[in-house]
């Protein structure tokens, strides 16, 4: 393949995998008995004992591959040559490998309330992932010249921002819960971390793909 087919290749993987993962775990919520969207986190949906937990674990795993591909074609489409887009390329491949494939191979199964050793590698594999792409936006700031896209500096500012609030409100579940407690709603705060960074994602993929029509100097 060409250049351009790898950098729209990984554009297009790009929308899948972000587009897919928000909708998919959405849609297979209505078929888990009992599960919420707000309070739950997207892992449960894999446990064992959830009846889409293999249809969901597949996923994850093709999502992996896919945020890989979305990986080499950012990689193509700046210069990998440059020490910030490989940064920027291994963060995604991180991502890929740990939220996606590790979130799918590992489940988070509990035996008496104690983490499996399977759970345990869920959320190492996940953690890792989730602290590679936390970063993204400020690296891809040091790739893209504030000069040329001020609005691209902006938005990777306020993702970024937005993503540690987000994160942080995502992980006092690990302290006690109270009632009306914000550690309940560890669902929705995981899923608005996410559609932070898939947005983000997305609007590094499309400009990949303008980035094909213009001259070069203007990236």
């Amino acid at each position: 393949m060409n250049k351009k087919t790898i950098i729209i290749a990984g554009s297009i993987a790009c929308f899948t995998g972000c587009i897919g993962d928000f909708w998919l775990t959405y849609v297979l919520g209505d078929y888990d008995p009992g599960y919420s969207q707000i309070n739950n986190t997207m892992s449960a949906l894999g446990i064992s004992s959830s009846p889409v937990s293999d249809i969901i674990s597949t996923w994850w795993i093709l999502l992996g591959f896919l945020m890989i591909l979305f990986a080499f074609g950012l990689g193509k489409a700046f210069d990998y040559d440059n020490k910030f887009v490989k940064i920027a390329v291994w963060l995604i491949v991180i991502y890929g490998l740990g939220e996606g494939m590790g979130s799918g191979i590992f489940k988070a199964d509990h035996v008496n309330n104690s983490m499996t050793l399977s759970a345990i590698m869920h959320e190492i594999m996940g953690g890792i992932g989730i602290a590679a792409i936390l970063v993204l936006p400020i690296v891809m700031r040091k790739i893209i010249p504030q000069a040329k896209n001020p609005g691209f500096h902006t938005i990777s500012l306020i993702v970024f921002f937005v993503g540690i609030f987000l994160l942080a409100m995502f992980l006092i579940r690990f302290f006690p819960q109270k009632i009306n407690d914000p550690s309940l709603y560890k669902g929705l705060w995981q899923r608005l971390f996410i559609l932070d960074y898939y947005f983000y994602m997305i609007v590094i993929a499309v400009i990949m793909i303008k980035k094909q029509q213009v001259k070069p100097h203007l990236y």
